[in-house]
């Protein structure tokens, strides 16, 4: 049984963490299994959207706390193998976010931990009513350090940092309402809602939305001023593309654009 099953649906690729019986925790097989695959994908002209979700009853629990109990046992007591599992996952986090397609997480039951830091690493995410986000780290005596990062990205900073010192949970409406995922479905419609979202999405111009993911994430770290200065330039390199003309052209007409995607 494959860790990762992937899907081919139009121009949409759907991946789906398949370790049920651990929650689909972001194991060491797990991890490389996303990597490689979404390095694959990156490369690929024929999708435009990628969904991810979770088999069983949850979406991802974290990383695997057995493993990382058995990095212990090394000389050094686990630091050098801790050093390179949190590289690791950093680095799949990194590479969702450089992909030039758009990736919709699917959330069902829980996200927790380094779980829940992948929803919010996510560019956008749907949920499932009655699902639980939490960075409950803390509770085991392990402060969420890296999943912190993603999520203080994405909710205020006072409602983060309560998540991660209290380790409680917070419902599909909290995460909505905070800004965590986009929406919040009845679980019987969350796998045809996250499609539709994902068909509208890759219903665009390939090409432009990468140019805009690509420029979203450059931006935004930068001050105003330099923002503005970047995204301006952004700006008159898409203008000067014979597919943006194209649509211009098009929506002046009143007709659809003759785009070759």
């Amino acid at each position: 049984m494959a860790i990762l099953d992937v899907a081919q649906r139009g121009a949409v690729t759907h991946l789906t963490m398949n370790a049920p019986e651990r929650l689909n925790a972001l194991s060491d097989e797990m991890l490389e299994a996303l990597q490689e695959r979404l390095d694959t994908i990156a490369a690929d002209r024929g999708t435009r959207v990628i969904t991810l979700s979770g088999a069983g009853k949850a979406f991802c629990a974290g990383h695997d706390l057995r493993q990382m109990t058995a990095k212990r046992q090394a000389e050094d007591g686990g630091a050098a193998d801790f050093r390179d599992l949190f590289d690791r996952c950093s680095a799949l986090m990194a590479r969702i976010q450089s992909m030039p397609q758009p990736v919709i997480a699917q959330v069902h039951g829980i996200a927790t931990a380094a779980g829940c830091q992948l929803v919010a690493t996510c560019d956008m995410a749907v949920a499932a009513e009655g699902t639980r986000f939490g960075v409950n780290g803390v509770n085991i005596g392990l402060f969420c350090s890296t999943p912190m990062v993603a999520l203080s990205r994405n909710i205020p900073r006072k409602q983060a940092f309560e998540m991660l010192t209290t380790g409680e949970f917070i419902e599909a409406t909290r995460a909505r309402e905070l800004g965590l995922v986009n929406r919040v479905v009845p679980a019987e419609m969350l796998e045809a809602e996250t499609a539709a979202l994902a068909d509208h999405v890759a219903g665009k111009l390939g090409t432009v939305v990468k140019i805009g993911k690509e420029a979203f994430y450059n931006q935004i770290q930068m001050p105003l001023a330099d923002a503005y200065r970047y995204t301006g330039d952004v700006m008159v390199q898409n203008m000067m593309r014979d597919d943006t003309a194209e649509g211009i052209d098009a929506f002046l007409e009143k007709r659809d654009p003759n785009w070759d995607q």
